[in-house]
């Protein structure tokens, strides 16, 4: 004889937080709730970016915007408003990508005397280093053109600076694909 045991059907009534919550994690501290599925929050944290959690993880809600009463966006549009909000107020620029030709490239460099051993960098870490150093030449022009510690000609004298070391760099406008991230310089009156 077979026997059945009927168990007693536990009915989820926990609340799912809809897109646009806010919440504050103990550890992973202040987020944004960026998607839901039915076991997991998408929230994207101030400090760590983006992590799943668990619907019943233990979090202290901030502002709870209810699932069935907003319009619901795609991941995709949350993370590029999150990029542009970033890219606004704080100092990280757009990624620049390598042109497809030199990607998985090496850069040699080889000295006059044979007898000493040539260098191999990848282009890859080479071109990440130029664009790191592009950002942070935009940074300080940043802060030179609103600082007030400066009068307006202190200002124009080191812009001009500033626009020679982007000719200086120019050489590496062939690593770039997209034009729109080339270094420019001063330009000729013709």
């Amino acid at each position: 004889m077979v026997k059945f045991i009927i168990l007693p059907l536990k009915i989820n009534t926990m609340k799912i937080l809809g897109i646009g919550s806010r919440i504050k994690h103990p550890e992973l501290g202040i987020g944004v709730i960026t998607n839901v599925s039915d076991r997991h929050y998408w929230v994207t944290f101030i400090d760590s970016g983006l992590e799943t959690i668990d619907l019943d993880a233990g979090f202290e809600i901030i502002e709870a915007l209810e699932k069935d009463d907003i319009d619901t966006v795609s991941f995709y549009e949350v993370e590029k408003t999150l990029k542009e909000i970033l890219q606004k107020w704080t100092d990280i620029s757009p990624a620049s990508q390598i042109a497809e030709k030199y990607k998985g490239g090496t850069i040699i460099l080889q000295p006059q005397d044979p007898d000493l051993k040539a260098k191999e960098i990848p282009i890859d870490t080479f071109f990440h280093k130029i664009v790191m150093l592009r950002d942070r030449i935009r940074v300080m022009e940043q802060k030179i053109n609103s600082s007030k510690n400066l009068d307006d000609q202190e200002k124009v004298d080191l812009q001009q600076y500033i626009t020679r070391m982007y000719g200086s760099l120019t050489t590496f406008n062939v690593l770039f694909k997209n034009k729109h991230d080339h270094f420019v310089g001063e330009r000729s009156k013709k």
